[in-house]
């Protein structure tokens, strides 16, 4: 472990990804004729980890595994996030299975079986012109597995993973990352996939939501001229009548901070804060909005102010959170009738 260190003098990370935490790898997988992809967060070994669920209508696999009361208090080996809505739970089986045939996952006494420990979310892109025609095969468990063999420390956004299908508000929705390290050493990153009620942009302009925590113009440095809280905030959003559970922004942050599993779980509160600075409105009847939070604990915060480092990275999780969700819009491109937000700023 590090030595505990100031969490000042924050930057974004080399790749701007969240595996500028080290220890952290991510794969992803598409079905282009379904429209449709998932999205896998593989740690090189076992992490600390909570959840925290702020959306109306979510779907989720093993989440109450990570609940610091039970038998293993909040320990996992990997998180998937998936389209597919109900079906794309699945995923969690291929990535399972992929872990359990190399070895990965909780001793069980007296055997060599592994029980990999594999929490996951779903969004809703069942409309959205793919032929989900897939009978009693749906493609997800190949699509975990594919995308826990393709992990690695860089990785696409926009239309890519769990994002492939996605809609933001009226327009292309996407996978998005970004991060944050300190001189210190703390690393903290977000993935998050966009796919929400709420618009990512700010109604009437081309500036996001998010722009006053962009760096380095990481999604295309439009300035908005203002942020007037009396706009007409259904204008952007996909229509005035959502049906039920079609919407969701899913995520996760990672941190190589020596987090606690309820301090995970607190992180994971305050990172939401970051959809609500991403998207208007946020944590609707109709998303299910759904934040993982790992650690890795190889950076020590030590027992002197650990409630300011906690509450600083709190902060800076629901930053990345932010220009994750801009990026991701920012990077997606026109997919069939989506028109993506680049084509739309022309």
């Amino acid at each position: 472990m590090t030595t505990p260190s100031s969490l000042s003098g924050v930057q974004t990370g080399p790749r701007n990804l969240i595996t500028d935490v080290d220890g952290i790898k991510v794969g992803q997988a598409e079905d282009v004729g379904a429209c449709t992809g998932a999205t896998v967060i593989l740690p090189d070994a076992p992490v600390t980890a909570a959840v925290n669920v702020m959306g109306g209508a979510p779907g989720t696999r093993e989440t109450d595994a990570l609940d610091p009361s039970r038998l293993l208090g909040g320990v996992t080996d990997a998180v998937t996030l998936s389209g597919g809505s109900v079906y794309g739970l699945d995923t969690g089986s291929g990535v399972t299975a992929w872990l359990g045939a190399r070895g990965r996952g909780f001793e069980i006494a007296g055997s060599d079986i592994r029980a990999p420990i594999v929490p996951g979310a779903i969004l809703f892109d069942l409309s959205n012109g793919g032929s989900k025609d897939w009978g009693e095969e749906p493609p997800y468990r190949r699509l975990g597995a594919e995308a826990a063999e393709a992990a690695s420390e860089s990785f696409a956004l926009g239309n890519a993973g769990a994002g492939y299908g996605a809609r933001a508000g009226s327009i292309k929705g996407g996978t998005g990352s970004a991060s944050l390290v300190s001189t210190g050493g703390l690393q903290i990153g977000a993935l998050m996939a966009v796919n929400s009620y709420g618009s990512a942009v700010v109604p009437g302009t081309h500036a996001f939501w998010a722009a006053p925590f962009e760096r380095e113009d990481e999604f295309g440095g439009v300035a908005p001229k203002g942020l007037a809280p009396d706009a007409e905030w259904l204008e952007g959003t996909k229509a005035g009548n959502p049906g039920l559970r079609q919407n969701t922004t899913i995520g996760i942050v990672a941190t190589n901070a020596d987090l606690t599993a309820a301090e995970c779980n607190r992180v994971a509160v305050m990172a939401h804060d970051g959809l609500a600075r991403a998207l208007r409105p946020a944590h609707a009847p109709v998303d299910g909005d759904v934040i993982f939070v790992i650690a890795t604990g190889a950076h020590a915060l030590g027992d002197e102010m650990r409630v300011r480092h906690l509450s600083e990275i709190g902060t800076h999780a629901g930053d990345c959170v932010a220009r994750a969700i801009a990026r991701g819009v920012y990077e997606a491109e026109t997919l069939g009738e989506m028109v993506g937000y680049r084509d739309a700023a022309k």
